[in-house]
């Protein structure tokens, strides 16, 4: 099966759309068309449905598809491995990072690494938790944070420190003469919470399906700055991690009532080869994590 052809096939069924694919492949969309058909009659199968203005992937298309992401990923893997041997390195970390840590865990890290290794690049992505699983997956992220909870199978889990989601809110609110606040209490109120896909968006909804109550959501964004400006306000209260508050004096905090541990963990996909610099920058953030 001719390697390249896969590549092709990858690229047409990521865009669904054939004079798109040529042109990101940089080549003749009939090349491509014919590309397609060779592979097509090699397998003896059909990949696409093209309709007039639509191409579509069939059944066998999507179970090819999966096949050959893996294949190209075990691929990169080699090539990665072999340029290490001859003393080369990759010399790029894609990290995944939600937005909580990447504003308040990782910027000392990440300058502390790059003073110790100036030659490799950083390239962080900021998203929720359900994106960065899928993302380390389908092998677009080298490294991910995540909380460890419903980590797919095919990810492996290191992890990095422990940390307690709490109550926020402005030091004006009644929670602010109380030790601790229960879960009845907190989602009464109106909430600031960020959008569905991140991790403490996913403790909510679970701890209100838990105990039969209705999240009173009154906004939602994936900025936390504007989470913060909103709770300091006095507009809402929001659930974040312990971690924030100890830089964020302008908001007052209380632990909830039945208290809400979190294990956050540095994530990579099983069987796929970490280059000398994903390897590097794991243990400098464990290395880190420990002092």
């Amino acid at each position: 099966m001719n390697i390249r052809y896969l590549r092709y096939f990858i690229k047409v069924a990521e865009t669904l759309n054939f004079t798109r694919a040529a042109e990101q492949l940089h080549m003749a969309q009939s090349a491509l068309s014919i590309a397609i058909k060779k592979l097509e009659k090699e397998l003896e199968l059909t990949l696409f449905h093209r309709q007039e203005r639509r191409v579509t992937l069939t059944y066998e298309g999507q179970v090819l598809l999966q096949h050959a992401q893996q294949i190209m990923q075990q691929i990169e893997s080699t090539k990665l491995a072999m340029d290490e041997l001859k003393g080369l390195e990759k010399g790029e970390v894609r990290l995944g990072v939600p937005s909580m840590m990447g504003s308040y865990f990782f910027p000392e890290i990440l300058m502390a690494f790059k003073s110790r290794y100036p030659n490799i690049k950083l390239r962080m992505v900021e998203a929720g938790t359900q994106t960065i699983r899928k993302m380390l997956v389908n092998g677009e992220l080298d490294l991910g944070v995540v909380v460890n909870r419903n980590v797919p199978d095919t990810l492996a889990t290191e992890h990095l420190l422990s940390s307690e989601m709490v109550a926020v809110f402005s030091e004006k609110h009644r929670f602010a003469q109380q030790a601790s606040v229960t879960f009845e209490e907190f989602f009464s109120e109106d909430l600031v919470m960020f959008r569905e896909g991140y991790f403490h968006r996913e403790l909510a909804d679970e701890i209100c399906q838990k105990y039969q109550l209705e999240a009173n959501i009154a906004v939602e964004t994936n900025l936390l700055p504007m989470i913060l400006k909103i709770v300091e306000h006095n507009q809402g209260v929001s659930p974040l991690l312990e971690l924030v508050t100890q830089s964020e004096h302008q908001i007052r905090w209380a632990p909830f009532k039945d208290p809400v541990k979190l294990d956050i963990v540095m994530a990579w996909r099983k069987g796929s080869y970490l280059s000398l610099a994903d390897r590097t920058f794991k243990e400098f953030v464990k290395e880190q994590c420990n002092r």
